[in-house]
């Protein structure tokens, strides 16, 4: 069993997107744009404690829902170096 938390789903996001924009998550658009993108990463990164790698995904986070899917994806993949008991 992991002790990974599960990954944000799109309530989350944009719960974090709102507060990026210091605005009401009922404010924040469906598109996100390069610097809110890169602040979500890194938020995601320091609160789950992981290195997203985006290469191809990059493109595909430019959506809430995008953003949601690959960081489903991101967190569900193993740990490298990780230990299974």
């Amino acid at each position: 069993m992991s002790g990974r938390s599960p990954a944000p789903g799109r309530p989350e996001v944009i719960a974090l997107l709102a507060q990026h924009d210091e605005c009401a998550p009922g404010d924040v658009g469906d598109r996100i744009d390069s610097l809110q993108l890169a602040w979500l990463v890194h938020v995601v990164e320091e609160r789950y404690g992981i290195r997203i790698d985006l290469d191809e995904e990059l493109e595909a986070m430019d959506t809430v829902d995008g953003a949601v899917a690959v960081l489903a994806g991101a967190l569900a993949a193993p740990v490298p170096g990780g230990s299974g008991s």
